[in-house]
């Protein structure tokens, strides 16, 4: 063996040593060991900003949401940012024999919503962000409807939790998940091959300064909500190579519409 093989092994060990992966504990690794060989055997990953991602300390990450399938891309993302991801998704996903196990004992948490349980969920996750753990906010509240798959207006738990923390919110992008699954067409359509490239992308964190130290009323929450849906839409036009739209889809004022018209 060369002296410059043992060189090149060295000096992956030492990057090793001075990035460390966090502990995952058990049931995460259940899931890394699931997903990572999946995710290299099936799909084409690119990641960008992964140096805008903290590697230590309380952190809100927002992502668009484009299809089912994307949660498992994120989390293969934050996992790559040397972060564990903790995801709210809904309660009805914790209840699937075998997964549902998995995801909650891999310290994921479950949104209860339009229920006496659904302030629970931004207890646990500001109990989260306070131990120093990585939490992800779909800002959006459910998979975009907007036709050209561009965020919609957000929900202000993610800016609510950043206001009461202090802690940073990280506008994060993906694109191609829909490749794989499209939601929301009339079908589902699952389809691995060929291979399908999946970009995401963090940006820099979201400047909330404007909003610190500030009563959190709901007209200030919704504020600083469309400021981070600004950056999330900003980010995954940089991904795009294209410009995002200067009104986001309001998912609210598109159903009344449809009622109108029905009626």
């Amino acid at each position: 063996m060369t002296d410059g093989h043992h060189q090149h092994q060295e000096a992956a060990v030492d990057a090793r040593q001075a990035d460390p992966r966090p502990p995952r504990g058990f049931w995460f690794g259940v899931i890394v060991a699931i997903v990572k060989p999946f995710m290299i055997v099936f799909t084409k990953c690119r990641f960008t900003g992964r140096e805008n991602m903290p590697r230590t300390g309380g952190v809100v990450y927002v992502p668009n949401h484009i299809s089912h399938f994307d949660p498992v891309v994120l989390g293969y993302f934050i996992w790559e940012c040397r972060r564990i991801p903790r995801f709210l998704g809904k309660a009805s996903v914790f209840k699937i024999p075998v997964a549902g196990k998995i995801i909650s004992g891999a310290g994921q948490i479950p949104v209860y919503r339009e229920s006496a349980q659904a302030a629970d969920a931004f207890r646990d996750a500001v109990a989260a962000v306070e131990r120093g753990e990585c939490v992800g906010v779909y800002p959006e509240g459910t998979i975009t409807r907007d036709p050209e798959l561009w965020p919609m207006t957000g929900k202000t738990g993610a800016a609510r939790i950043a206001l009461m923390t202090g802690c940073p919110v990280i506008p994060v992008a993906n694109w191609g998940a829909q490749e794989i699954l499209r939601s929301y067409t009339g079908k589902v359509r699952f389809r691995l091959l060929p291979r399908k490239t999946l970009q995401v992308r963090a940006g820099t964190p979201v400047d909330l300064s404007a909003f610190e130290g500030k009563p959190l009323t709901n007209q200030l929450l919704h504020e600083a909500t469309e400021v981070i849906m600004a950056r999330v839409a900003e980010t995954l036009g940089e991904l795009r190579g294209e410009t995002p739209p200067k009104e986001l889809y309001d998912l609210r004022k598109a159903r009344k519409a449809q009622g109108e018209e029905k009626e």
